[in-house]
């Protein structure tokens, strides 16, 4: 993981290639209060929410992030979403593998609140 008190580069691409684990997020860098994850996602992951926003961002292949009580948002590489607090949702990746980049605060759990 890079920390920001450091300067470093990240291949992005390097770390994706290095992730085996689907649903097992990897730290890649810390900038203020804010921590970057990876993860590798296939098939559906569980429901839950946060009690702060999410960031996702689609670097390699597509899914869907799944909303209830809404139609899912679907994301292509170089594609956003924020979930909102509050939100119920899980990441799709029906498709094959899917590498996603997720902004949070470190203590952010993957389940959210919600057992998992």
């Amino acid at each position: 993981m890079i920390d920001a008190g450091r300067a470093a580069e990240v291949s992005l691409d390097t770390v994706a290639d290095r992730i085996t684990e689907p649903f097992k997020p990897v730290d890649v860098a810390t900038a203020n209060d804010a921590i970057l994850r990876m993860a590798r996602l296939e098939g559906a992951f569980g429901w839950h929410h946060h009690d702060e926003d999410e960031l996702f961002l689609c670097w390699r292949g597509a899914f869907n992030i799944e909303l209830e009580g809404r139609p899912p948002v679907h994301l292509e590489p170089g594609e956003l979403y924020v979930v909102r607090r509050g939100t119920r949702h899980r990441p799709v990746a029906d498709a094959g593998p899917a590498y996603a980049l997720m902004l949070e605060k470190p203590e952010t759990k993957q389940y959210g609140e919600e057992p998992g």
